[in-house]
């Protein structure tokens, strides 16, 4: 019965702070991390948020990063199009996705999103992003 109340604490957010990667232990699967960093969306996301100091950003600020790494291929859409795109995707699945396997923090209130991915997702991104720039 401990157990359960202790994982139900390490699972709930607070809605004031981000939590540390300190104060959240992983009990996250490899199969759900490798599932949520596989969409280049994802991957985008992480990378634009990793590649910044404070490891923040709003997610206006968010979505511009992303739209301008991820191009549309199927449908040559203007760019608000696009951008509207990404930030419905954004939204509804893939900061969703992240937020689930704890690689980021993301609070809807304030708007900001942070990266609190460990070792292993900057391990994990860095590798397919040595594959990616070989294609």
């Amino acid at each position: 019965m401990t157990e359960n109340v202790d994982q139900g604490a390490r699972d709930r957010q607070g809605s004031d702070d981000f939590s540390s990667p300190v104060e959240r232990e992983r009990t996250i699967s490899p199969d759900r991390i490798l599932s949520a960093i596989g969409d280049e969306h994802r991957r985008a996301i992480l990378n634009a948020l990793h590649s910044t100091s404070s490891k923040t950003l709003s997610y206006d600020a968010l979505v511009e990063r992303v739209a301008d790494r991820i191009r549309d291929e199927e449908t040559a859409l203007e760019p608000d199009a696009h951008r509207q795109r990404v930030r419905i995707a954004m939204h509804h699945t893939h900061l969703p996705k992240l937020e689930a396997v704890r690689i980021i923090d993301y609070e809807a209130d304030t708007g900001q999103i942070m990266y609190v991915g460990g070792e292993l997702e900057q391990d994990l991104l860095a590798l397919i992003e040595s594959y990616d720039s070989d294609e």
